[in-house]
């Protein structure tokens, strides 16, 4: 069994994408909607600043109250896709209930969006044209790359539908010819599913839901689920994935711990897409320029 270092390989990238844009003399900038005080969204948001910091990103982040109105934030969503100087726009997800998450982020021009969830993007993804593609997505792709796992022909099961994992996990999948099945909560008997898994990924965020009677030897493991669990051993809260991971390593050729596997590339995906985005950008103005000069 070999365990999945996604903080090793995320270092690894970082340090290529720092060289990259010095070299390139890229001109990157972020910004971060945040709106309300959620506390794993202040985690999440301090990652994606620092790692955009260290590569050397220009960051504004965006703090909006608990009372901010969904058309304050479509219109801040505006001003920024025509501000030229910004490359990138997330909208951290949750957001307060006073907030439409989907008619905001859906505003969030597809050049700009690091993310990858506009319609425009998503539509790239099906007809097999990736642009920008969701990061936790495009991370889990590049670990397997990373560690040698050829997805062409191989059975892939993917547990859960959500449209940040499931579903364009899926898309992405197929686009590299693996044989997909998306199992979810209406699945009846989920272990004749996984049992024949060649690579199992799973993303619900039901603690230790995977356990070894439902895999098969010699599988690959990618586990999404992230979930704060008391540890009554320790007296504090752990992250705790979907699957059953001591019992699970015995058979796993490849495997996911968490923390430290899927969610490091998460984060570094986000540096991969705005670069991507600003090469796109300059591949664009490039176009232009040569228009006005005929």
């Amino acid at each position: 069994m070999i365990k999945i270092d996604g903080n090793k390989f995320k270092k690894e990238l970082l340090e290529e994408y720092k060289e990259k844009i010095a070299s390139e003399h890229l001109d990157i900038r972020l910004d971060i909607i945040f709106v309300g005080d959620n506390g794993a969204s202040e985690v999440y948001v301090g990652k994606k600043l620092e790692a955009a910091s260290y590569v050397g990103i220009r960051t504004n982040l965006h703090r909006l109250g608990m009372k901010t109105t969904t058309k304050e934030v479509q219109d801040l969503i505006k001003s920024l896709n025509e501000d030229d100087e910004v490359t990138g726009i997330i909208l951290q997800s949750p957001v307060p209930k006073g907030v439409d998450f989907d008619s905001c982020a859906g505003l969030i021009e597809s050049r700009k969006d690091i993310d990858g969830f506009t319609k425009q993007n998503i539509f790239a993804l099906y007809n097999n044209d990736e642009e920008l593609i969701p990061c936790t997505v495009k991370g889990i792709i590049k670990l397997l790359t990373h560690y040698g796992v050829n997805l062409e022909g191989k059975n892939v099961v993917i547990i859960g539908r959500s449209s940040i994992v499931g579903k364009p996990l899926a898309l992405a999948l197929i686009n590299r010819n693996a044989t997909v099945t998306v199992c979810h909560s209406k699945t009846v008997d989920l272990e004749a599913f996984t049992k024949n898994a060649d690579i199992l990924i799973s993303a619900v965020g039901v603690p230790g839901l995977i356990k070894e009677n439902m895999v098969k030897e010699g599988f690959v493991g990618i586990d999404v689920g992230t979930t704060r669990v008391f540890d009554e051993a320790s007296g504090k809260n752990k992250l705790k994935g979907d699957f059953d991971f001591e019992a699970l390593s015995k058979k796993a050729s490849l495997i996911t711990p968490v923390p430290g596997g899927v969610g490091p590339m998460t984060v570094t995906c986000v540096i991969e897409n705005l670069i991507d985005a600003k090469l796109e950008e300059k591949k664009h103005q490039k176009k232009m320029n040569l228009k006005i000069n005929r």
